[in-house]
């Protein structure tokens, strides 16, 4: 009997190593530090469908977040968590990325004022301060903004904020930032009870397009790691959407000291609308026209072919 058991318990253990050793190894980076933008990662993470499909994923948040898509690009990684418009600029300064799935598929960037400022419309910012923590597509952004109230960026004053959005607006240095994540500095300026106001891009003239994007190595693409990664995305995604408190629960386990707080959870309530259900699909026209809008904002000279920066792996 003893021996018996002993060789089913090898059996067991072999067939548990073979399993393991089955599973393929895939590097992600993030964009920044996890949080609900990151739903379904974190949660097919958590959940066992990235395992479920084969893969053992690890997943690394960047120190310096303009990273990832550069060290993706030079072969260190197989996969990065990346934005739509960045993508394109990267594309044109020569990087051979390629989009291969969607994450957050609407904008979340907006322009933001103090509920009380007595901003209640576009035109109301003529000769106002706008703080931004990144130039170039932020500044389209607001250019674009502007001039569907028939304004131009001559007329506002542009003041480099360093990133701290929301404390900026508070203190008073301006009137109003662009480059805020609506799912995020609205619910922070409730929680400190200073409630802002956003004004969307995509209803001020900009056109729609996806905000958080996953990005490969065209010239490495590991095309059978990246077909189970977008599997495992959209299982997540739909297993976020019946079961959204389990899924939660599912999220703060992954770092319950950092994700389990009052901002998160406000967060996690606005982002899931915003989660692609269907990861792996490419919407053509949403793309090309934010090319053609990039190319008439200066932001890249031509416009590349789609199929060069842009796929739905099959």
């Amino acid at each position: 009997m003893k021996k018996q058991w002993y060789l089913c318990s090898l059996i067991f253990a072999l067939g548990m190593s073979i399993s393991a050793q089955a599973k393929e190894k895939l590097t992600l980076l993030l964009d920044w530090f996890v949080n609900p933008d990151h739903a379904a990662i974190i949660v097919a993470q958590q959940k066992g469908f990235f395992a479920e499909n084969g893969l053992q994923v690890e997943i690394i948040e960047p120190a310096d977040p303009s990273m990832p898509p550069k060290l993706v690009a030079a072969g260190q990684a197989d996969l990065a968590v990346d934005y739509q418009p960045q993508l394109q600029m990267q594309v044109a300064e020569g990087l051979p990325l390629v989009r291969v799935g969607t994450l957050i598929s609407t904008p979340l960037n907006s322009l933001v004022v103090l509920k009380d400022s007595g901003i209640e419309q576009i035109a109301d910012l003529k000769g106002k301060k706008i703080g931004y923590s990144v130039s170039g597509f932020e500044d389209a952004l607001l250019g674009a903004m502007l001039k569907s109230a028939h304004l131009s960026l001559n007329d506002v004053e542009l003041v480099n904020v360093n990133w701290s959005l929301s404390p900026a607006l508070f203190s008073g240095q301006v009137d109003a930032v662009i480059g805020a994540f609506r799912n995020f500095e609205l619910n922070q300026m409730a929680i400190e009870k200073k409630p802002g106001k956003a004004f969307y891009p995509e209803e001020q003239g900009v056109p729609m397009y996806d905000e958080l994007i996953v990005v490969a190595n065209k010239n490495q693409l590991p095309a059978k790691k990246i077909r189970a990664f977008l599997t495992a995305l959209e299982q997540a995604s739909v297993y976020i959407l019946n079961h959204p408190q389990q899924s939660w629960q599912a999220f703060v386990s992954y770092k319950p000291q950092d994700l389990d707080n009052e901002l998160n959870r406000l967060a996690w309530r606005d982002t899931l609308p915003r989660l692609s259900l269907r990861p792996s699909a490419l919407d053509n026209a949403r793309y090309e026209k934010m090319a053609q809008f990039m190319q008439q904002q200066g932001l890249i000279k031509q416009i590349p072919k789609l199929s060069d920066y842009a796929i739905q792996v099959e």
